[in-house]
């Protein structure tokens, strides 16, 4: 074979790659595209409809831009749901529910991770069962409990658990810091002990320190999960009103919504406003945004610390 046919067929087999290779990122990103999609449209329909006037929400040829932009559905939903009032027993339960679940979780999936004791299997069995049951299925004996103890109505059933590695989500946290601690080297701790330092103070001073990617995790995931509960807070918190969260609020205005005839409703110092699904599209975004600036503010963290806690390799 000549010279020239070699190279030919060199740059055949060459375009041939390039050809194979493009084609393959190229359904890579359309179907990266599909699935972003699949999950953005729910978002970007809240904002969009948000936004609309009452002659957008009826016109059918109006769809995804509004013909003029309505910023005043967000201060209608503010006061409607009392954001200013409510929004503080989301701060509360999410932050103290966090660092609950941060101290408790961490010590206890240290203590599975590095030491032996009796019925260790069967506890951690518990734990993995925490992660597959959902509460739903044993709220009814949990709802009986807290009540003989006089818990109900009260913070109390969304804050004490989290503190012995219970709570929301509870389960999973154990797991993911077993995880993280049992691919530490030992060799740190034998080191610790030659040196003086108990198992308290090892824990403290050196195994702990080095969990900070789980703790993120842990952290972000702890506080997003209590933010958007509704499920617990409308069981244990249905009397009170002052103890609502953000959540529980959105239904009592769906049901607003679907009243006959649009019922017109009196915000403070607003009268005769007939309450759409935009001003429900608005009160819903306003539900989600402080969670979403915090999560943006952490986001590049939070993949490191998903990276580095083994919490992909599960």
């Amino acid at each position: 074979m000549s010279t020239a046919a070699i190279k030919r067929n060199g740059r055949k087999s060459k375009a041939a790659r390039f050809a194979k290779t493009f084609t393959l990122r190229l359904a890579f990103y359309f179907l990266l595209c599909a699935l972003s999609f699949i999950f953005l449209y729910p978002f970007i329909t809240m904002i969009v409809k948000s936004l609309m006037t009452d002659d957008d929400l009826v016109n059918i040829t109006v769809k995804w831009l509004p013909s003029e932009l309505t910023w005043n559905n967000y201060a209608i939903a503010y006061r409607r749901m009392g954001f200013s009032r409510y929004i503080w027993n989301n701060v509360l339960v999410g932050a103290v529910a966090t660092i609950g679940h941060m101290f408790s979780c961490a010590l206890t999936g240290y203590a599975f991770a590095r030491y032996n004791f009796k019925l260790k299997n069967v506890l951690f069995v518990i734990v993995i069962l925490m992660m597959i049951v959902p509460v739903q299925v044993i709220i009814f004996p949990l709802y009986k409990q807290y009540s003989d103890w006089k818990w109900l109505n009260t913070f109390l059933p969304l804050l004490v658990p989290c503190f012995f590695g219970f709570g929301l989500n509870g389960g999973f946290f154990i797991f993911l810091f077993r995880q993280f601690f049992m691919g530490l080297p030992y060799e740190m701790e034998e080191a610790a002990r030659v040196d003086g330092c108990g198992p308290i103070r090892t824990y403290a001073r050196i195994m702990l320190p080095m969990a900070q990617a789980p703790m993120l995790v842990c952290g972000v995931l702890s506080l997003v999960w209590h933010w958007n509960d509704y499920f617990e807070p409308g069981i244990y918190i249905n009397t009170k009103p002052d103890l609502r969260m953000l959540p529980s609020i959105l239904p009592s205005l769906y049901s607003l919504l679907n009243q006959e005839n649009h019922t017109m409703i009196q915000v403070n110092d607003l009268e005769g406003i007939v309450f759409n699904e935009a001003m429900l599209m608005a009160a819903t975004f306003l539900c989600i945004i402080p969670i979403m600036i915090a999560y943006l503010f952490l986001q590049r963290r939070f993949m490191e610390g998903v990276e580095r806690s083994g919490l992909t390799g599960m």
